[in-house]
């Protein structure tokens, strides 16, 4: 397991936990945002539920308010990163 999240990884957990399915090339896009995917607050929050399980570490307070796929990897990526 690494201790970064890809693209990939993020479009199968958006399949997974909130049953959108968008390809890694959609979610690298420029000005791709969750909103237009059909993935809410609590998508994004069951996504993180999921992170947090397997990786065993809380995720950042603002990842599941993240308005891009950009944003929200940014911020888990980071959180991986430090060991936060």
């Amino acid at each position: 397991m690494s201790d970064r999240i890809t693209v990939e990884e993020l479009s199968e957990l958006m399949k997974k936990c909130a049953g959108a399915t968008v390809s890694p090339a959609e979610l690298s896009q420029d000005g791709a945002l969750f909103e237009s995917m059909g993935v809410d607050s609590l998508g994004l929050l069951g996504i993180v539920g999921e992170l947090e399980n397997r990786y065993g570490t809380p995720m950042p307070t603002d990842a599941e308010r993240s308005k891009s796929p950009r944003q929200f990897l940014d911020l888990v990526n980071g959180a991986l990163l430090s060991g936060a």
